[in-house]
């Protein structure tokens, strides 16, 4: 029998409404106990880890990851990105089907399934593909996608453009209880564009990209759900106008839900054109709390590591995701961890890959945007990243610290101060926009069934950590 006692520290379990001092008791991957009793009835050979101080939550949950196996090797691995995600706490990830041959049939899930279970430090969920080779012209196999095992299906880096074909992958989810996650992009009104459309794409020269080419597929999937009872899952959103639809959609009780990531709700477009019209870390500006006098590294405009899909886009956008996250219509936070090879970001803009790597520093983002500005309190934020995506994906003992749960754990420090830097990435890509960023809030220990499978090495201070 393996046990693992994590002595008094903060443990904040949204799923129970729990925020309280305690012990936590973990013993043959599930949680035995929660509270006074926990240290009691841990067994003698128990190893002990104090996180006095510190934040004990349910292990974090990223439901957006791309992990590039099979096919794109040279952008990352399961191993590396799951490596990745370990570093940043998160202790399941789902990995996203446009990989090389895409995901869209059983025998591609089974060779990931077994892939993660050789490689991976942490749980790895597929999602599925809608559409044949994510081409958008005839529906995957979706029953037997999910006899495979996936949680969810989604064309993601792609968007169905056939409302009839979408209608009916709506109407098989359905069918099978399948949440459907949307790419939302009208392709007619995106065309080519590869930043937002606005004041700095006209200054620069580049393509613009509408917000209504998202804010279109939003409105589709709202009334494609309305009438099949789908749940409908918009990912990334990036406008204001989509988080306003996803708002009234919910109060009128259609089953959709939304995800953000930190790079739309910590950047702007302003970014593209290089810092010197970017803010700066003033203590006023979007790094709050950190140290007086503590600057953004300066970058050249047409930084290819702003350019995503979906773009950045304006500080009304901006100011309207943090909002939608705040009131609750937005519930999932997710990285959206996009890795490319350093050859193809170093390219002209027009012609660079859009994606940034974001799992090692989504959780310090939102924490900084979200909780260190006072717009939520930390058992909010932790529940997005927690009991949101648990809950649309039906992970059966995910999200929670329950007494049974999965002996998923996550430990961090939410006001720690640290650099991220290009050395520490555990990624096999490094293609983030956030390298030399004072950050605030820091993972420390990422324990999945019961396991530490990584931890900073500040926590042997005590002399105390038990072998990881």
């Amino acid at each position: 029998m393996k046990s693992l006692l994590l002595s008094q520290g903060r443990v904040v379990d949204p799923s129970q409404k729990l925020d309280a001092v305690a012990d936590v008791l973990l013993v043959d991957g599930r949680v035995a106990a929660v509270g006074k009793d926990a240290a009691t009835r841990a067994p003698a050979d128990t190893e002990r880890l104090d996180v006095a101080g510190k934040v004990v939550c349910p292990g974090l949950i990223d439901l957006h990851v791309h992990l590039r196996e099979p096919g794109q090797n040279l952008k990352e691995t399961i191993a590396t990105g799951t490596a990745a995600a370990a570093h940043g706490g998160f202790t399941s990830v789902v990995c996203m089907p446009n990989t090389a041959p895409a995901i869209d049939n059983p025998s591609t899930v089974a060779w990931i399934r077994d892939r993660a279970l050789e490689r991976a430090v942490v749980n790895v969920f597929v999602a599925g593909a809608i559409s044949k080779g994510i081409a958008g012209e005839e529906l995957a196999t979706i029953g037997s996608l999910k006899k495979a095992g996936v949680v969810a299906i989604t064309d993601d880096g792609h968007c169905i453009q056939n409302h009839e074909l979408m209608r009916r992958a709506l109407e098989y989810a359905t069918m099978l209880d399948l949440p459907v996650m949307d790419h939302c992009q009208d392709y007619s009104l995106v065309t080519d564009g590869v930043m937002h459309e606005g004041f700095y794409s006209t200054m620069l020269g580049l393509r613009g990209w509408p917000s209504e080419g998202e804010e279109m597929i939003v409105a589709r999937n709202i009334l494609l759900a309305e009438r099949t009872g789908a749940r409908v899952h918009c990912q990334h959103l990036s406008a204001a106008d989509s988080v306003r639809l996803i708002r009234e959609a919910k109060r009128r009780g259609v089953p959709v839900s939304a995800e953000a990531c930190p790079h739309h709700f910590t950047l702007t477009d302003a970014a593209v054109a290089g810092s010197e019209v970017f803010w700066r870390a003033d203590g006023k500006g979007l790094l709050p709390g950190v140290k007086a006098g503590a600057a953004l590294p300066a970058w050249p405009g047409y930084d290819t590591n702003f350019k995503m899909n979906p773009p950045l886009r304006t500080a009304r956008d901006r100011e309207a995701i943090l909002e939608g996250i705040a009131d609750g219509t937005i519930e999932i936070l997710a990285s959206d961890h996009a890795p490319h090879c350093n050859y193809e970001k170093e390219v002209e803009f027009d012609y660079a890959p859009f994606g940034i790597t974001g799992l090692e520093t989504e959780l310090a983002l939102a924490l900084m945007q979200l909780h260190h500005w006072g717009r939520m309190p930390l058992t909010d934020v932790i529940a997005r990243f927690t009991t949101g995506p648990a809950r649309l994906l039906k992970l059966a003992g995910k999200g929670a610290l329950a007494a049974g749960a999965d002996a998923d754990v996550t430990v961090f420090d939410p006001d720690a101060e640290w650099v991220f830097t290009r050395e520490a990435t555990a990624s096999r890509s490094q293609n983030s926009p956030f390298y030399g960023w004072p950050l605030r809030g820091r993972p420390l220990a990422t324990i999945v069934a019961g396991k530490i499978v990584w931890h900073d090495p500040t926590l042997d201070a005590k002399g105390n950590h038990p072998s990881s």
